[in-house]
């Protein structure tokens, strides 16, 4: 027997599991270019058209910053520029939670043991994942190339376009393999893995930002690598050497400490807790404090630091107005520059507080975590109330939103204020931006709950609803979605303060429907079985 023995039942096993994971995953991602495409076809039918948007757009740190550069003006480059950089960004989550839900977590939960007493070798499992992942990320290339050369794009830029997502789901499925062999907590390899992508985001944002001196940050990220691919403006092909190079070496690595760890241990060994616990600990929320208390510091953290991405990239969004007098007299309607800025920080913020459901969402489901793995029964045994117990997680998943999105919009004002000399007057300003998203967060918060509360088999569809509000806010428009369409967002009822004033009526309705959301998940959960 080898040590891939048994690689190819595993293989179907994950494609049993996953079969409808994967499937929507595919399907949404591989149907955007090439729709996307179509309404760039309709919306800039001149070249004429186009030129205006290139110029616009390379006069524009910001936009450059926000959606990475513009190379060229056909349709073709239109649409890798508008969907590249976000399309990189989900293929990459995409490959580090697949290979870490059927690796790691399988060790969590014991399931890996089970299959280790039948014929299967010790790489068998890891071996498994990636097949599955990486022939995943080479069927949404496939379709998604064959895709756009169906709408009439040129064969050569489709095909780079298609590559470009094969090459970032082996490189992200080596990220997840090697972070899954570092721990021993799937929770941990997670945010290992998930870290990664977000600097990988944040690298490339600032070395497209056009600041001197940093373009070369854009190299060190596999999601900046897929601009320099230049799909439909002189491809450049040996990028693609740079994702297959990495995705080998990450791959390596995994498969060296998988061979010499002990099955359940991670390479990293969980440092020693101490041998009493503190009285914070001798009440649900204390608990639920100690198994939080990381990933609140570390969203915060990692926005944070998308916060003063965003804040430096506004000092230069002045730009656009040089040369273009039909912006200029748009905008000088709205204010000038100051009303081009706050149109900046609504949208950018818009972006902050989707990322800030993610966490929202993971916070809840915390609850299904503890479920599955027997660790709520221990705690429900004694004295502590289902509701009190489940308030203890929901907790977060409410007020942790709260202080990720006044962290982040503090660091962003507070960046672009300190550039502009106004540090003062911009932090209100864009920290109310920030804040008008809260009844948003809190819906997705809410439908988390419910899911959990009335039918646990189906929470996770919690992150089908974020990733609709992600096509719907980010490509809504550009894609032609019909306007009642785009209102099944709760993002969309958001005033895009501060360059809009804020409407209470609509806020008072997302907030109605988050709390009724929250009560019903609650009243199902305090009815149904454990487990």
């Amino acid at each position: 027997m080898t040590t891939v023995t048994g690689t190819g039942k595993l293989v179907r096993l994950i494609l049993r599991r996953d079969r409808v994971r994967l499937s929507v995953w595919l399907l949404v991602l591989a149907v955007i270019p090439p729709v996307t495409a179509n309404a760039f076809i309709g919306l800039y039918p001149t070249e004429a058209s186009r030129e205006v948007l290139l110029a616009t757009v390379a006069t524009s740190p910001a936009l450059t910053t926000l959606l990475g550069p513009l190379y060229d003006s056909s349709i073709g480059a239109l649409t890798a520029w508008r969907f590249g950089t976000i399309g990189a960004f989900m293929v990459a989550l995409l490959a580090i939670l697949t290979m870490i839900r059927h690796t790691r977590e399988e060790e969590e939960t014991g399931r890996r043991e089970l299959l280790g007493s039948t014929v299967v070798g010790r790489n068998a499992p890891l071996a498994a994942a990636l097949t599955v992942t990486m022939a995943a990320g080479a069927v949404l290339g496939v379709l998604i190339a064959g895709g756009l050369i169906a709408v009439g794009l040129p064969p050569a830029g489709s095909l780079a376009f298609g590559l470009g997502f094969i090459g970032l789901a082996a490189a992200f499925a080596g990220v997840g393999a090697l972070a899954a062999q570092l721990t021993s907590a799937s929770s941990t390899a997670r945010g290992i893995g998930v870290g990664i992508a977000g600097l990988a985001f944040v690298l490339r944002m600032v070395g497209d930002s056009g600041g001197e001196g940093v373009e070369w940050l854009s190299w060190l990220s596999p999601i900046g690598w897929f601009s320099r691919l230049r799909p439909f403006a002189g491809e450049q092909w040996w990028v693609f050497l740079l994702w297959i190079g990495l995705a080998l070496t990450l791959v390596a690595a995994a498969a060296a400490i998988a061979s010499r760890r002990d099955v359940g241990a991670g390479a990293i060994s969980p440092r020693p807790g101490p041998a009493h616990a503190g009285s914070a600990l001798g009440s649900p929320l204390g608990l639920a404090w100690r198994l939080h208390r990381g990933s609140v510091v570390g969203w915060a953290a990692g926005l944070a630091v998308l916060g003063a991405v965003y804040g430096g990239a506004a000092e230069g969004i002045g730009d656009m107005l040089q040369g273009n007098p039909q912006l200029l007299e748009i905008f000088e309607q709205l204010g000038g520059r100051q009303g081009l800025t706050d149109t900046f920080f609504s949208a950018a913020v818009g972006i902050i507080a989707l990322i800030t459901s993610a966490y929202a969402i993971r916070a809840v489901l915390r609850l299904e975590v503890e479920e599955e793995r027997v660790r709520a029964e221990p705690v429900l045994a004694t004295a502590t109330p289902r509701i009190g117990w489940a308030w203890s997680h929901l907790f977060f998943g409410v007020l942790g939103p709260v202080l990720i999105l006044a962290v982040a919009g503090i660091v962003a004002g507070a960046t672009y204020g300190a550039m502009v000399g106004d540090v003062g007057g911009q932090v209100p300003g864009v920290l109310g931006a920030a804040m008008v998203q809260l009844p948003a967060v809190w819906v997705l918060t809410g439908a988390a709950m419910a899911l959990y509360g009335l039918a646990p088999r189906y929470a996770a569809l919690s992150w089908g609803f974020l990733v609709w509000c992600l096509v719907l806010g980010q490509l809504g428009q550009i894609l032609q979605f019909p306007q009642w369409s785009r209102n099944l967002s709760p993002f969309s009822h958001v005033p895009l303060f501060p360059s809009e004033d804020i409407e209470v009526a609509p806020m008072a309705w997302l907030l109605a429907i988050a709390v009724a959301l929250i009560a019903a998940g609650l009243a199902g959960f305090r009815r149904r079985d454990i487990g």
